[in-house]
């Protein structure tokens, strides 16, 4: 038998910069089996659980909704949609706290369970070898799939790289590096077949010559799992690639360096270099929806720490609540010391338990002090330079700090601040304990806003500029027409005029004419003006009233003659 070249065990490997061997802390949450989360009695939708625009809602308060049915939509290129989790009755839409460093509240949709849990009826699943893959990516886009690695970037844009860029090769991430979480970890174990089921779909719409599934090899029994399914399924150019653990080798540019010793241009993506990335539960939720229309409603997710009782991996509705959650893996410890959306080097703390895990969400880690230790004041900075030798991107966090510090945001985006991934080895090896990412992600965020400044300032100028032009245009019209209408005016009476001349032109030719043919017909009756004789009394009575006329003497003037004689008392 013919076997794929998944097999082979000879690929050469890279090393990227920098980098961390931490603990891991991933056998505790690994010693249960998944098991499906129990009906939350209430689910929280936030509106906006991916990057992009937010989803606009389809569902109005009051409305009956059944499992899986589309309850926003997306708006726009780059957004996702939203899906109701379970059948219930949405009964409100507001704002309420959601996962998010500001720690703001955010739109939702609130849906209250009827318990029945009933499915919408679903498109019909799609043949991958007679789809058109523009339907494939719509499919995609209509599920609401998401980068589920932590991105949330939309997969069915990241899907469509452009006729412009080539793509290569496909890499599978199943790194998860991040200490704590096994989520990823135990879904390659339970589904392996399924998310090689989605990397044929993912091949298939890239067009890619290769796929590479990277894996740490902290993580046997899914790199077992993984390879079994790609020999079983017969896929070609797929390779299963074990990685050695290094924190943060689950990071996109950094498992790309590992595996194919490219890098990925600083400010650009992969796809400049013929390469996409995506998740491992990514690929299986793309599955989900190609081969049977289910939309994203769950993740796994993992509940660990020593402030929770019974850690494990669940299997979640999207919006459940994080506290429902934490009940379900026994309820706090007497240890529980903080509670982190996410691992301990990239996570969020949450200072409050009732928010809802979104599409993103995966990992609750319960921390006590000693996994979670609280770094102390920062003290100043002593320029060891521990932080430049730990970045996995070689940026030069000490210089990016100063700056970021006084709000030059125009000198540290000279230090590529963009191309920082907010691991957090900088800040974990600093010794003054100086919170370095939180720097970063705030002159990310007053650049952004800066940026967005400018774009409405530009846009207001390009409106005002507009608006300008379009008066001139109007003004210039309004003298064009005015000089128009006295044109007009003038023109008809100046053809009047031209008319009435030539009439009289005419009508003068035409007496002359007459005349003329009245004097050639008396010539040739003998009759001219010298010789009188023989004429009859009609032809010299019109003789003598031409004379007359000739010599201003006609019978008229005559009379007002005689008239003015007689009133004089002159004899007539």
């Amino acid at each position: 038998m013919h076997y794929p070249s998944s097999t082979k065990k000879s690929r050469r490997l890279y090393k990227f910069p920098g980098g961390l061997h931490i603990p891991d802390n991933k056998a505790q949450s690994t010693q249960l089996p998944v098991e499906k989360a129990a009906l939350p009695g209430r689910l929280f939708l936030p509106l906006q659980q991916h990057i992009g625009v937010v989803a606009q809602p389809l569902v109005v308060v009051g409305e009956q909704v059944l499992k899986g049915q589309m309850i926003a939509s997306p708006q726009g290129p780059v957004s996702a949609s939203v899906h109701a989790p379970t059948s219930g009755t949405v009964v409100e839409i507001a704002e309420h706290p959601v996962p998010h460093p500001s720690g703001l509240s955010a739109l939702c949709i609130v849906i209250d369970s009827d318990g029945r849990d009933e499915w919408v009826e679903l498109p019909p699943p799609l043949d991958l070898e007679h789809s058109d893959p523009d339907h494939l990516r719509e499919r995609i886009r209509d599920a609401g799939i998401v980068g589920m690695g932590g991105a949330a970037f939309p997969t069915s844009v990241k899907l469509n790289p452009g006729p412009d860029k080539r793509i290569n090769t496909l890499i599978i991430n199943g790194a998860e590096c991040e200490p704590f979480i096994t989520c990823d970890d135990m879904l390659m174990r339970d589904r392996a077949e399924r998310v090689i089921a989605g990397v044929t779909i993912l091949k298939r719409l890239l067009g890619a010559d290769e796929c590479l599934i990277g894996i740490e090899d902290n993580k046997p029994e899914a790199i077992s799992a993984l390879t079994r399914a790609v020999v079983e399924s017969r896929l070609q150019q797929t390779e299963v690639v074990t990685i050695p653990t290094l924190y943060p080798s689950g990071g996109e540019k950094q498992l790309i360096r590992v595996i194919t010793g490219k890098e990925v241009p600083s400010g650009g993506i992969p796809a400049h270099i013929g390469i996409v990335c995506h998740n491992v539960g990514t690929a299986a939720a793309v599955a989900d929806a190609v081969l049977e229309g289910k939309p994203l409603i769950s993740r796994y997710v993992t509940l660990t720490g020593e402030g929770v009782a019974q850690p494990r991996n669940l299997e979640v509705l999207i919006g459940t609540p994080a506290s429902e959650l934490i009940e379900q893996a026994g309820g706090y410890t007497d240890k529980i010391n903080q509670l982190i959306l996410g691992g301990p080097m990239m996570g969020l703390t949450l200072l409050d338990d009732s928010v809802p895990l979104t599409k993103a969400a995966n990992c609750l880690l319960a921390a006590s002090a000693a996994e979670a230790p609280d770094p102390g004041p920062a003290t100043a900075c002593i320029r060891c330079g521990q932080c430049a030798a730990a970045c996995p991107v070689s940026l030069l966090p000490q210089q990016m700090y100063w700056y970021a510090r006084a709000k030059d945001l125009e000198k540290v985006q000279e230090y590529n601040l963009f191309d920082c991934i907010e691991c957090g080895c900088c800040s974990h090896v600093c010794p003054s304990h100086i919170p370095l990412v939180q720097y970063f992600r705030y002159a990310k965020n007053e650049s952004w806003d800066q940026e967005r400044e400018k774009r409405k300032a530009e846009l207001a100028r390009q409106r005002h500029e507009a608006r300008a032009a379009r008066l001139a245009r109007m003004e210039a019209e309004k003298k064009a027409r005015m000089r128009n209408k006295k044109a007009a005016l003038k023109r008809p009476a100046a053809k009047k005029g031209t008319a009435a001349e030539g009439a009289k032109k005419q009508a003068i030719q035409e007496a002359v004419k007459r005349a003329t043919e009245k004097k050639a017909a008396l010539a040739a009756q003998g009759v001219t003006p010298d010789n009188t004789e023989n004429l009859s009394p009609a032809q010299q009575k019109q003789v003598d009233q031409a004379n007359a006329r000739r010599a201003g003497d006609s019978p008229t003037t005559r009379s007002l003659s005689n008239l003015g004689d007689r009133s004089e008392g002159k004899p007539s």
